[in-house]
């Protein structure tokens, strides 16, 4: 029984067409199609363009590409899908952490005088530090997605050749656990953006008190091995608040860039309120909803 029908019973008899861990490969898909688009508006903001830059805003879309493929090939060839996805998921890790690096190294001041070369003002008006770590995020997720797990919830994933690679909990647990890092890389970052008004407007403390529960609960679910309905109802609502969050915070920052005179001014949506930034929050609560699905592969 999936957790999605242990939170409501109704859902048992629901027949979907496709899988949890096929519905978090297609959402990670669509995901790396967003971080290009997403890494190109951040990086515009420089008026010119690095060539190391353009390395995740031309990675984004193939790897989208390649694992929209890799679904099409699922359907009759699972094993060399899975290999293909797994090599795009850890080209993805590798520009995230790559990314983080160099964001570390514009963050740090290593010329300044001791004591002035890491400081506070610099991470929350620097580049965003964790920003990056969204692909890696995306690739350790398509990598547990990517493999099927073999019996379920073991934690053992079958690879090619009749290979097996045990992991140290089930899939779902990972599942979990992978979310909860995702809704921590959100919150520091909705923190970070925030802290540069100073958090004059009180509202602002909404998402960072919404993300702090979604984080903690999705973590007692990774702890949970055998959680009860109470535990996934309260999953279910952190997610939907996560949801609903961001579409709120999506509104109010285009409304902010927008202006009182209603002005569509691209600059302003550039350099005023990153209006993408709040749908992170929707991301999170996406996956972690489509982690209630039911684990069972249909068989082809």
């Amino acid at each position: 029984m999936s957790l999605l029908a242990l939170a409501f019973p109704i859902a048992r008899t629901l027949k979907l067409p496709i899988s949890r861990d096929q519905a978090m490969l297609l959402m990670l898909a669509v995901n790396e199609l967003f971080l290009g688009v997403d890494t190109y508006l951040a990086h515009s903001l420089s008026g010119t363009l690095r060539p190391y830059e353009w390395i995740p805003i031309y990675f984004g879309p193939i790897a989208g590409v390649l694992l929209a493929l890799a679904g099409l090939l699922a359907l009759r060839q699972r094993a060399f899908a899975s290999l293909l996805a797994t090599l795009v998921f850890v080209a993805s890790a590798a520009v995230g952490v790559l990314g983080a690096y160099f964001h570390i190294v514009r963050t740090v001041l290593p010329d300044a005088p001791i004591g002035a070369q890491v400081t506070l003002d610099l991470f929350v008006l620097a580049p965003p530090v964790l920003g990056p770590l969204a692909f890696a995020l995306v690739g350790l997720l398509g990598v547990s997605a990517a493999w099927i797990e073999d019996p379920q919830d073991s934690g053992r994933l079958r690879l090619p050749g009749g290979l097996h690679l045990q992991l140290p909990y089930a899939k779902t647990n990972a599942y979990f656990f992978a979310v909860c890092m995702g809704i921590l890389v959100a919150l520091i970052s909705s923190v970070l953006d925030h802290a540069r008004a100073g958090f004059t407007n009180p509202w602002l403390w909404l998402p960072t008190g919404v993300g702090v529960f979604a984080l903690v609960v999705a973590a007692l679910m990774g702890m949970e091995s055998r959680p009860l309905r109470g535990d996934a109802l309260t999953y279910v609502l952190a997610m939907a608040l996560l949801i609903a969050v961001g579409l709120v915070g999506a509104v109010l920052h285009v409304l902010a860039d927008v202006g009182l005179n209603n002005a569509l001014i691209a600059e302003r949506f550039l350099r005023g309120a990153p209006f993408m930034a709040p749908l992170l929050y929707c991301n999170m609560g996406l996956l972690g909803l489509i982690v209630l699905l039911s684990p069972a592969e249909r068989a082809r």
